[in-house]
């Protein structure tokens, strides 16, 4: 990771973002099956050592924060249970991998229903086509909710990206969806805690989420939209 990358909590604030993350939108495309099946490169933001994002879900400069959070009162305190992932998560147990799977973190992204559900695709995970669709539906969990697992190595099959941030669009849904932060970034609490370094993580940005910092999916139940018109 490169220096200083890092995303630090404001107090019933914004999420402030250093050492030029790079920011752009990633869009939620639905395939045959009727569920979204991959990411799609949106718009690229120009690049800035530092920058707030919106979390209250009102600025009218988004995906900036604007000051908005002050004038609404808006309440961004942090409800998310801190214990480390692999102590949250239940385990599946696959013939050739596993699948650990921590419920809470889920952002309602969707891409684990495909061709039977991911969970089934680990069960039947002795047929190579199984596993490859556990393993590629579970990368594109943004939350991190769904880790596959190799069983020789122990270790995690994950996605290499570099650290990112994307601003999530589900058009399906007709909403915007959460922050999407990639790569290992850190993320830092209002109180200075450092939260479990992951290479997946999705960030509340409607303001609306019970389990903040992190998405709960709540952006489709309040319709969010970021200024996206497609999403109208």
């Amino acid at each position: 990771m490169g220096k200083n990358q890092k995303v630090v909590i404001v107090k019933d604030g914004p999420y402030l973002v250093f050492g030029n993350l790079i920011l752009a939108v990633e869009i939620a495309v639905v395939g045959e099956e009727g569920y979204p099946e991959k990411w799609e490169k949106g718009k690229a933001y120009p690049e800035q050592e530092k920058y707030a994002l919106c979390r209250c879900g009102k600025s009218k400069n988004k995906p900036y924060c604007d000051g908005t959070h002050t004038s609404i009162g808006f309440d961004g305190t942090e409800t998310a249970d801190r214990t480390k992932y692999l102590e949250q998560a239940e385990k599946l147990i696959g013939p050739k991998i596993d699948l650990t799977d921590a419920q809470n973190l889920c952002s309602s992204a969707r891409f684990c229903h495909l061709s039977g559900s991911t969970w089934t695709n680990v069960e039947n995970s002795e047929d190579p086509e199984a596993k490859e669709i556990a393993i590629k539906t579970a990368c594109n969990c943004p939350a991190g909710r769904l880790v596959v697992w190799d069983k020789k190595t122990g270790k995690p099959i994950e996605l290499k990206v570099k650290p990112s941030i994307s601003l999530l669009e589900d058009p399906q849904a007709k909403v915007s969806g959460p922050i999407w932060l990639k790569g290992g970034v850190e993320l830092e609490s209002a109180d200075g805690t450092k939260y479990e370094i992951r290479n997946r993580m999705t960030l509340c940005r409607c303001g609306k989420s019970d389990n903040k910092p992190f998405c709960d999916g709540s952006h489709i139940d309040c319709k969010f939209n970021d200024g996206d018109e497609s999403l109208k």
